[in-house]
C-alpha cells in the first residue's frame, strides 16, 4: 500500500484540465423596429453558435434601441447577470451591438467579474451606415437639449440643419 501526501495529490490535480460548463448570455440589438428581422437573425445565429461551442445559454437578451442609450432593458439585465456571477461569457455578433462607444470599458468591467465578451464577427456590416447616422443625430440632439433646453427652437433648428447637412452629404456621394 502506498501513501501519497495530500499536498502531492493537490499539486498533480491542479495541472489537470477541469471540464466546466460555460454559461452564456446572448445579447442582440438593433436600433429601430424596422430592423426586427435582423434582430431575429442575430438571435438565431448566436443560438446556433453557442450550441456549436457547447455553451449553455442562460438567457437571450435583446434590445430595440440605439447603441448610445445606457438604460436599455436587456443591457441592464445583462449587467445583473455579470455582477451576480451567473454567466461566464457574453456573446454578440458585432462589438457595436453591445455599445456604440466605450466597448472596451464594458469589456473591462465584465472581465472584473470573470466574464469575457465573445464577438462572433469582427467588422460591422456595411449597412450599418444608417445606424451610425441615427446615432450621430441622437448625439447632436442630446447636446442641443443640454445647450438650449428640451423644447427650444434653437435646438430644433440645429437638429433640423444637421439632418439637412447629412442628406446633402449622402446625395453628393
Amino acid at each position: 500500500m502506498f501513501r501519497i501526501p495530500e499536498s502531492e495529490v493537490r499539486r498533480i490535480a491542479e495541472g489537470l484540465p477541469i471540464t466546466k460548463e460555460i454559461r452564456a448570455v446572448i445579447y442582440a440589438r438593433v436600433s429601430s423596429s424596422e430592423q426586427r428581422s435582423d434582430l431575429e437573425r442575430q438571435v438565431q445565429y448566436l443560438t446556433q453558435y453557442c450550441s456549436s461551442k457547447g455553451y449553455r445559454v442562460v438567457d437571450v437578451l435583446s434590445d430595440v434601441a440605439s447603441g448610445l442609450k445606457t438604460d436599455r432593458r436587456g443591457l441592464l439585465k445583462l449587467f445583473n447577470y455579470v455582477v451576480n456571477r451567473q454567466v461566464d461569457v457574453v456573446v454578440v455578433t458585432y462589438r457595436d451591438r453591445l455599445s456604440r462607444f466605450g466597448f472596451e470599458y464594458l469589456e473591462h468591467f465584465f472581465n472584473q467579474y470573470g466574464v469575457r465578451v465573445e464577438v462572433v464577427f469582427g467588422e460591422e456590416p456595411k449597412d450599418a451606415y444608417q445606424e451610425l447616422v441615427e446615432d450621430l443625430i441622437e448625439i447632436i440632439t442630446s447636446f442641443a437639449e443640454k445647450l438650449y433646453g428640451l423644447r427650444s427652437h434653437k435646438k430644433k433648428r440645429l437638429v433640423k440643419g444637421f439632418k439637412k447637412l447629412l442628406e446633402e452629404v449622402e446625395k453628393s456621394e
